[in-house]
């Protein structure tokens, strides 16, 4: 057995980062910051905040903490991370149906939660309009979907600045998938 083999997958999903002009960090200064870290097989993801890396086995409360601090020594910024095993999010991607994807027909967004508000009541409390919304709840993260033409009916929205929305960060399903392939290998 190769060390390497030994090594399990993650992706850390940096939240609010190069959105709108606002925490603007290259994935170059990430990648040489989870390098610095140890972690291993370091990738980075488009220019909003995904780095996927290889790690010998460290618990993810220590590895938030690790890379959270090295985002804020490195490129001085306060920065949330959820980070994911290959086996956590290929466990989301099963249950997000095939056929729910992003194109111009529809939108599907993958919102990854931190564990305090991972709970039935928080997920209870996403204004919802049953007509248009569809959600999944999924341990670590809930699955939105809705038809483009269908998104100004939604309650959805409605909770963009409450505490929900404040522990979670959104990848949308494309990119989700995308992701597991990566970290699978497919690069």
């Amino acid at each position: 057995m190769t060390a390497n083999s030994r090594l399990t997958s993650y992706v850390a999903l940096l939240r609010g980062i190069n959105v709108g002009g606002n925490a603007v960090v290259s994935m170059k200064a990430l990648k040489t910051c989870f390098e610095r870290l140890g972690l291993q097989d370091v990738l980075t993801y488009i220019n909003s905040g995904n780095i996927i890396f290889k790690d010998s086995g460290t618990d993810i409360p220590t590895l938030t903490r690790l890379i959270e601090s090295g985002i804020k020594a490195h490129c001085k910024m306060d920065i949330r991370v959820v980070i994911k095993s290959q086996k956590d999010l290929a466990a989301i991607c099963r249950k997000m149906p095939r056929q729910w994807v992003t194109d111009k027909i529809m939108r599907t967004d993958v919102m990854f939660l931190w564990d305090e508000v991972d709970t039935p009541e928080m997920i209870a409390a996403i204004p919802v309009n049953p007509a248009v919304d569809r959600l999944l709840h999924v341990k670590g993260a809930v699955i939105w979907n809705i038809t483009r033409t269908d998104y100004g009916k939604s309650k959805v929205p409605r909770m963009i600045g409450g505490r929900l929305y404040k522990n979670m960060t959104a990848r949308n399903a494309n990119t989700t998938r995308k992701l597991l392939q990566l970290m699978a290998g497919d690069r």
